[in-house]
C-alpha cells in the first residue's frame, strides 16, 4: 500500500525555489507528526525538517532560514517549501510520519529527486 507520494522536485539553479508536496496516508497523516528527510548521493538519508500535528517545527541547522514545512489538514499532504537552494541540498527528498522519538513509522515512497546547480 502506497503510503506518501512526493512531487516537485526538479533541477533549479543556486538561489533558486522549489515547494515539495507530499500526499500521506490519511491514518498516518492525522495520527502522527510529519517529517522531511534527504539523501544526499553518498550519504545517511537525514531528517530536515519536522511538523508536528499541534504545528510546531524543526528544522535541521543547514536549512534553518530557508526551508520552510507546512501541512494541509483538508488535503493529508506536507510541504517543503525551499528558498536560496543551495548544491548541498541536492539530493532525494522523501517525506513520513514519525512517532514520538522522531522514528519514521510509515513505508518509504519514491522520493522526489532535487538538483541544484548551475
Amino acid at each position: 500500500q502506497v503510503q506518501f507520494v512526493e512531487s516537485g522536485g526538479e533541477l533549479v539553479q543556486p538561489g533558486g525555489s522549489l515547494r515539495l508536496s507530499c500526499v500521506a496516508h490519511r491514518a498516518l497523516f492525522s495520527r502522527y507528526d510529519m517529517a522531511w528527510y534527504r539523501r544526499a548521493p553518498g550519504k545517511n538519508r537525514e531528517s530536515v525538517a519536522t511538523m508536528a500535528t499541534g504545528g510546531s517545527t524543526n528544522y535541521v541547522d543547514s536549512v534553518k532560514g530557508r526551508f520552510t514545512i507546512s501541512r494541509d489538514k483538508e488535503k493529508n499532504t506536507v510541504y517543503l517549501q525551499m528558498n536560496d537552494l543551495k548544491p548541498e541540498d541536492t539530493a532525494v527528498y522523501y517525506c513520513n510520519a514519525i512517532d514520538w522519538r522522531g522514528r519514521p513509522v510509515g513505508s518509504w515512497g519514491q522520493g522526489t529527486q532535487v538538483t541544484v546547480s548551475s
